[in-house]
């Protein structure tokens, strides 16, 4: 009981007092030391508690609240593209939900200046000449608004490279332009909705044994040379553009998966917009530019090409609420209870950014109530964890997996960058260290980060990320899921969210193999990504297993098996050529210095 010392007393009662309470005060147990999650020694066989699989699968599959939870960030908040206001909204709702249904500690983290703040306000477009027409638009991310509607002639603009634009100049001001080749639109004659079958899920299981394999393949590195190249361009294009006082720009739609880019459907994220960077203020798009869908830009299109006059009024109705906003991750936590486990921490997220022409439902909305239905789960069946179980909602990951980037770095640790002109040009998430992996303290205290982003496809089993060791474990925890559709573990490695960040810095991470449904085809960044795509019962077989599986592994007795520490500048050495192992050969003679 802490001892009241009133000003009066003299300093040299003050110092007897306390010298007493220190004396009385019982000495705190020091906490056990932690166990060093590389050398564990693993079991073979896993302790299992089948009736907490019993609970769980009650919890989750007999009184679900995931729809709820979908709904209310789905259509009562609506897209959340990262700096917006309505990703501020579903910070503090995720935040306020999570502590409402138990779970202690939830607050928002700041994981530093990501850039404008902006949001679609209003935008549509419609043929003037030589008919009336309404066309299906969509402002691009971070695009200006147009001052009103403004009215102008359209014009085809075909730019392969930096001397196409000799032959523009002087001739765009005030015009709506048609930028992008007009592509193929293909009858949708297979199936825009698909579930794996069992051939398809064999195929993932198997593991790829490649001559390349550690390296990335020169087909992919010459492919995102050209990718470079082209954004490279896009930026000088974009202010030629400006300088030629464009009216606005229209871009036709990408496709989706076995022809799912049409009937209206449109895609509206990176490869939209004019500009690599346009979040950021000194980078930002200067005209109005809009994505429209297939069938809209190719009616424009083919009447530019037969020389017909054709004019478009467009308002792009848009509004900037900051040109330095920063960028938060909603966390919060089921405290572990056990005296010697409970400092180590069993991770579970998604990403909760989405681009704007849906709500976000399916990328990644379902990724997020899904982890919010899991601990919800668990808190309602009272679980007390032996460790930790956290729970992170991700922002900025549509960008380049910023928010949970930066909440390893500041946590975890983090390998400085290259900072070379040509890898400066690429994402952060691929650009090659330049440093030593420097690991933090709290490094060795997360034993798994499971992740959900891949729509809202039930699950089928685990991709492991190539952590040989975790295989037969993930596998023991599987088979009485097997009735739920969980079958395949696979060594393969997943890419694209918010589990590298984890396993870039040596810590367990995984993204869950699911169903791919419509993701790919139409729903993944489209105008289609809306409440009406998810699939209830798919959420709720995913909660439920992901609940089972964080269950899991906040009661094990060791820490989830790790693959060997990163050790990324080592890479390109541990690849090098041995060398004097080839029979006779003499090393070249060392040049003549002068």
């Amino acid at each position: 009981m802490p001892v009241k010392i009133f000003r009066l007393f003299s300093a040299v009662l003050l110092s007897v007092a306390v010298f007493s309470y220190a004396a009385e005060k019982p000495k705190s147990t020091p906490p056990p030391p932690q166990a060093d999650p590389y050398t564990e020694i693993q079991p073979a066989a896993e302790s299992l508690d089948l009736n907490m699989y019993q609970r769980i699968r009650d919890e989750g599959l007999n009184h679900s609240h995931i729809m709820e939870f979908a709904s209310a960030l789905m259509d009562g908040i609506g897209p959340r593209l990262t700096g917006s206001p309505n990703l501020k909204k579903a910070n503090e709702w995720t935040r306020d939900t999570l502590t409402k249904i138990g779970l202690e500690n939830a607050h928002l983290e700041d994981w530093g200046e990501f850039g404008l703040g902006w949001q679609q306000l209003n935008t549509w477009a419609r043929m003037v000449t030589p008919d009336t027409a309404v066309l299906i638009v969509q402002a691009t991310p971070w695009s200006p608004a147009t001052a009103g509607p403004v009215t102008g002639d359209v014009a085809f603009v075909s730019i392969r490279d930096e001397k196409d634009l000799d032959q523009y100049k002087g001739k765009l001001a005030g015009k709506v332009v048609l930028f992008g080749a007009m592509r193929e639109v293909p009858p949708v004659d297979k199936a825009l909705f698909e579930r794996y079958s069992d051939s398809d899920l064999e195929a993932i299981a198997e593991f790829p044994v490649t001559a390349g394999a550690g390296g990335l393949p020169p087909e992919m590195q010459a492919r995102m040379r050209e990718r470079q190249e082209r954004l490279r361009l896009i930026d000088k294009v974009a202010q030629f553009f400006y300088d030629e006082k464009v009216a606005a720009v229209i871009e036709p739609s990408r496709d989706g998966k076995n022809g799912g880019g049409s009937g209206g459907t449109f895609f509206d994220d990176n490869g939209a917009t004019l500009g690599r960077t346009p979040y950021i203020a000194e980078k930002r798009v200067k005209i109005p530019v809009v994505v429209a869908a297939i069938e809209s830009y190719g009616r424009l299109y083919r009447l530019t090409q037969a020389h017909a006059p054709v004019s478009v009024e467009i308002d792009v109705d848009t509004k900037f609420t900051g040109e330095h906003e920063h960028g938060f991750n909603t966390i919060a936590e089921i405290p572990g209870t056990d005296p010697r486990l409970k400092g180590q921490v069993v991770m579970l997220g998604g990403h909760l950014d989405s681009w704007i022409a849906g709500t976000g439902a399916t990328d990644n909305g379902a990724g997020t109530v899904v982890a919010m239905e899991a601990v919800r789960i668990l808190k309602a069946l009272d679980v007390k964890p032996r460790r930790t179980i956290r729970i992170a909602l991700w922002t900025g990951e549509e960008q380049g997996i910023f928010g949970s980037k930066g909440y390893v770095t500041q946590h975890f640790g983090s390998a400085k960058l290259s900072t070379a002109p040509d890898q400066l040009a690429l994402p952060e998430f691929i650009r090659r260290a330049a440093g030593p992996l420097e690991v933090k303290p709290e490094q060795k205290l997360i034993s798994a980060y499971f992740n959900v982003d891949n729509g809202t496809g039930r699950i089928r089993g685990v991709y492991t990320q190539g952590n040989a060791a975790i295989a037969p474990i993930f596998a023991q925890w599987i088979a009485p899921l097997k009735d739920l559709g969980v079958t395949t573990i696979t060594l393969r490695n997943t890419g694209g969210t918010d589990h590298l960040s984890f396993d870039a810095v040596g810590i367990p991470g995984f993204q869950f193999i699911q169903e791919m449904l419509d993701y790919e085809s139409r729903t993944h960044h489209s105008n289609q990504d809306v409440l009406e795509r998810l699939q209830p019962a798919d959420l709720k077989q995913m909660a439920t297993v992901e609940a089972i599986f964080v269950y899991n592994a906040a009661q094990r007795d060791q820490m989830m098996p790790r693959k060997p520490l990163p050790l990324p500048l080592q890479e390109e050495m541990k690849r090098a050529p041995l060398e004097g192992i080839f029979p006779g050969a003499v090393p070249p003679a060392e040049p003549v210095k002068k």
